[in-house]
């Protein structure tokens, strides 16, 4: 199968053609870049895959950015959360792009975070995390930025704590940006339960690897995994979503089969079987239903 995942040292090693020494002693493995500087060295733009890394980007100028099936465009000064669980990449830089981005793995912050990033509504998969600036709130971020470049250049003892600061305190200004309403969670049980189905879907994926398997084809396998019946699932599902806990599934299900058709060498058979279903008929019909095209069809698009 194609290359499904970027690690972190995969990103330094295209970049640099090697791994610095004191990559491994860098909790976190965080770095800081200028986007005119990757403009410069002729770096194209990334292959659309997922990173087992989190990116933070302050972006100024026009572009496209591809976010798992959805292409959201920019334009001016835009701030943009990226995490391991969706693929993304974006159209060519062009000249008169700026901007910068930092890279880092979650165990930069498992001590020093009040919550998990994976638990943070900007870094969920099925988050929109970009966000148009106005010129106050880009000059803020660009100042922020700024001292995070400065201080990774320094020789201080402490480097990584004042950095840490500083990205915590981008991740904070992104969660301000956002309606009430997204931030707030967990405010009944229905709500509550929803959140740990979700959460449950999410964990099935990326596959990977034919040693995986999609087993979470139904509400009541779904249902047994969180130890409730499959009628309070579905009324909670349906209270907080308006949708029934199948269009869920099916859902995440089809926008992991269209990407395992187009970015992997997988043949068909084999991404029917790994996505769960008994044999290829089975998936292509469902796959049509969920879309009007064959997986075939799709793949070739």
């Amino acid at each position: 199968m194609a290359k499904a995942t970027e690690s972190l040292e995969q990103f330094y090693q295209n970049k640099y053609g090697s791994i610095s020494e004191d990559f491994h002693y860098n909790i976190g493995q965080f770095n800081v870049f200028r986007i005119e500087d990757r403009i410069r060295a002729g770096t194209t733009s990334p292959t659309f895959i997922r990173r087992d890394f989190f990116k933070i980007m302050l972006f100024q100028g026009d572009n496209i950015f591809h976010f798992g099936s959805k292409s959201i465009p920019v334009s001016g000064s835009t701030l943009l959360f990226f995490n391991p669980q969706v693929p993304y990449t974006y159209e060519p830089l062009t000249a008169g792009t700026a901007g910068y981005f930092c890279v880092f793995r979650d165990e930069f912050f498992k001590e020093n975070l009040r919550m998990n990033l994976a638990e943070l509504r900007l870094f969920e998969a099925g988050a929109q995390p970009v966000f148009s600036l106005d010129e106050e709130q880009a000059h803020e971020l660009q100042h922020i930025f700024e001292k995070i470049i400065i201080e990774f250049d320094t020789d201080y003892s402490f480097k990584y704590e004042l950095i840490r600061n500083y990205v915590s305190e981008l991740i904070y200004l992104g969660m301000k940006l956002q309606p009430v309403n997204n931030i707030l969670k967990h405010t009944n049980a229905a709500s509550r339960i929803t959140s740990v189905f979700t959460e449950l879907l999410e964990r099935q994926f990326p596959i990977e690897s034919a040693s995986q398997r999609f087993e979470l084809r139904s509400p009541k396998v779904a249902a047994d995994k969180l130890s409730i019946h499959v009628n309070y699932l579905n009324r909670a599902i349906k209270k907080t979503t308006g949708r029934t806990t199948t269009d869920l599934i099916f859902e995440r299900l089809t926008a992991e089969a269209k990407v395992l058709l187009r970015y992997s060498n997988w043949n068909i058979a084999e991404i029917s079987y790994v996505l769960g279903f008994e044999d290829q008929a089975h998936f292509n019909n469902f796959f049509k239903k969920q879309t009007t095209m064959s997986p075939s069809a799709f793949r070739w698009v």
